[in-house]
C-alpha cells in the first residue's frame, strides 16, 4: 500500500493538466501518483490530434503538384507513403517524450506508474503492471482514462478487418481505395487526406449529410468540395454487411435506391467512441455513469462519489477535444485543492481539419431557434474576401448567429482556409457579450481569411458587394 495527496488514473492530456496543476496548487509539495495503463500522452499525441494533421499537411502539399494555382508558379511533387507513414510515427514518439515524458521529469513530486488501475469497495485503487501488483489510496481521486474508437455492429467487420484512428497509421503500404464509414470530423479529415494522396475514398453516412451536428449551409459547401476532389459521398445509407472475395473487401449498403456494393482495400470507420471505463470498478465506489458507460460529473468535474472527479473524453459531455479535456483537468485539479471553479462549455471552438477548416463556436441557428423560438443570422461566401481572391481559394462561408432581442453574438461558423487560426476571436466576442455592433467597430486585419468575420457582421447593415475592400 502507498499512499498520496492525489491519484490521478489516466497519462493523457487531462490527467497531465490536472496532475500540473495539482503540483503547482501546492508548490511541490503534494504527493501525486500518475497512473498510465497505455501509452503515455493519451490520445491526441499519440493516435488523434498530431499523426491526423500531419497527414492532412503532407496530403495538402501533395495536391499542390496536380493543380495549378498560379498561372507563374508550377510545382512538381513526389509522394513515398511508407515514408510518410514512418515520419508520423516519429513524430508522434519525439512529442510523446518532449511534451509528457519530459515534463514529468520537472516535477519530483508527481511519480508515474505504469498499469492497470481499478476501484476497490474500500476507496483505494488496485494497479496490475508488468509482473507486480500495487495498492494505493488518496484522499482524492481524479478519473481521467479517455476513449477509444468504437465499431458498430456490422455483420463481418471483425472478420474482414478493418482500420480506424487508433490503427490507421500503422499501415505501411497506400491502399488503392478505401470506404470511410460515418461522415464526422474524423471520418471526413482521414478521407480528404488519403483522397489527396491518391486513394480513391468512398464516404458513407448513416445520417442525411455530413458533418451533421455543423451548420447545414457549411455541411453543404463541404460536400462540394470534397465531391470536386473525387471523394463519392452517400448519406442516408447503412451498412448492411461486409466480406471478403478475390481478397478483397466488399461492403454491402442499404440505400433509398436499393442495395449496394463497393469492392476497395481497406474500410476504416469512423462512428465514434467509447470510454474507457470497463474494467475501472466504477461501481464499487459509487460513481455513476450514462447508459454509454461515460463518468457523470457536475460543473466542478466531481463525480456522484464527492473524492472523486473525472476529466475529459471519459465524462459523458458533447464534445471530445484534447484542449477542452485539459482545461477539464484543471478545474477538477482546482476543486480537489479545495478551490471553487466550474467547467464553461459555452464557448469552446471546435474545428474539422479538412481544407477548407471548419471551425465553430456557441450555439447554431437550430439550438438558438430551440432555446429562445427566434433568431437573427447572417451568411456570406468567403470569396468576398480579398484574400480569398488573390489566393485562388475561394471555398467557404461564414455564419454569425445573433440573438434578436439583445442584439448578442451567441455563435460563430466559419469554412474557410485557417479558419482553426481564428475562431477563437468568436469565442472571445462570445465570452465577452458582443453585440454586432461590437464586432462592426473593431478594426479588423486585412487581407486576411478572418476579414470573413467583419463580413458576416457587416451584412447586418449593408450587402457585402455593395461596399469596397474595407469599410467601418
Amino acid at each position: 500500500m502507498r499512499s498520496y495527496d492525489y491519484v490521478v488514473v489516466g497519462g493523457g492530456a487531462a490527467g497531465f493538466a490536472a496532475a500540473v496543476k495539482l503540483s503547482e496548487l501546492s508548490d511541490g509539495e503534494a504527493r501525486i501518483a500518475l497512473v498510465n495503463g497505455g501509452r503515455i500522452g493519451g490520445t491526441c499525441v499519440n493516435v488523434g490530434c498530431i499523426p491526423s494533421k500531419y497527414l492532412i499537411e503532407n496530403a495538402k502539399l501533395y495536391l499542390e503538384g496536380k493543380k495549378k494555382r498560379y498561372r507563374a508558379v508550377s510545382i512538381t511533387t513526389g509522394l513515398d507513403f511508407k515514408t510518410l507513414m514512418e515520419d508520423v510515427r516519429n513524430l508522434t514518439a519525439f512529442l510523446r517524450g518532449g511534451k509528457y515524458e519530459g515534463v514529468l521529469h520537472q516535477f519530483d513530486n508527481v511519480e508515474l506508474l505504469n498499469g492497470v488501475a481499478r476501484f476497490n469497495s474500500s476507496g483505494s485503487v488496485k494497479l496490475v503492471g508488468d509482473g507486480f501488483e500495487l495498492e494505493v489510496k488518496a484522499e482524492k481521486y481524479l478519473i481521467a482514462t479517455g476513449s477509444r474508437p468504437y465499431p458498430p455492429p456490422i455483420k463481418g467487420l471483425e472478420e474482414v478487418g478493418y482500420l480506424d484512428s487508433d490503427r490507421v497509421w500503422n499501415i505501411e503500404e497506400q491502399p488503392e481505395s478505401m470506404l470511410v464509414i460515418g461522415a464526422g470530423a474524423i471520418g471526413l479529415e482521414v478521407g480528404q487526406a488519403m483522397q489527396r494522396l491518391g486513394t480513391q475514398v468512398i464516404i458513407v453516412e448513416a445520417l442525411d449529410r455530413i458533418l451533421p451536428t455543423t451548420e447545414p449551409e457549411i455541411s453543404e459547401e463541404l460536400r462540394k468540395t470534397l465531391t470536386d476532389e473525387g471523394v463519392e459521398i452517400y448519406t442516408k445509407v447503412r451498412v448492411a454487411r461486409i466480406y471478403s472475395a478475390n481478397g478483397r473487401k466488399m461492403v454491402q449498403v442499404l440505400t433509398r435506391e436499393g442495395d449496394k456494393s463497393f469492392e476497395v482495400d481497406e474500410v476504416f470507420v469512423a462512428t465514434g467512441r467509447r470510454p474507457n471505463t470497463d474494467g475501472l470498478g466504477l461501481e464499487t465506489v459509487g460513481v455513476e455513469a450514462d447508459e454509454k458507460g461515460f463518468v457523470k460529473v457536475d460543473k466542478t468535474m466531481r463525480t456522484s462519489n464527492p473524492r472523486i472527479y473525472a476529466a475529459g473524453d471519459v465524462v459523458s459531455k458533447k464534445l471530445m477535444l484534447e484542449t477542452l479535456a485539459a482545461r477539464e483537468g484543471v478545474i477538477a485539479a482546482l476543486n480537489m485543492v479545495g478551490e471553487r471553479a466550474e467547467i464553461d462549455y459555452s464557448a469552446v471552438p471546435v474545428v474539422t481539419f479538412t481544407e477548407p477548416q471548419v471551425a465553430s463556436v456557441g450555439l447554431t441557428e437550430r439550438e438558438l431557434m430551440e432555446m429562445i423560438k427566434s433568431c437573427t443570422c447572417r451568411l456570406v461566401e468567403v470569396n468576398n474576401t480579398s484574400k480569398a481572391v488573390l489566393n485562388h481559394e475561394d471555398r467557404g462561408v461564414a455564419k454569425l448567429v445573433v440573438n434578436p432581442y439583445n442584439n448578442k453574438v451567441v455563435g460563430l461558423h466559419v469554412m474557410a482556409p485557417n479558419a482553426a487560426e481564428f475562431i477563437l476571436a468568436g469565442a472571445a466576442m462570445i465570452k465577452a457579450e458582443f453585440t454586432v455592433d461590437d464586432m462592426l467597430n473593431l478594426v479588423h486585419v486585412f487581407p486576411t481569411y478572418a476579414e470573413s468575420i467583419k463580413l458576416v457582421a457587416t451584412a447586418f447593415i449593408r450587402s457585402v458587394k455593395a461596399m469596397p475592400c474595407c469599410m467601418e
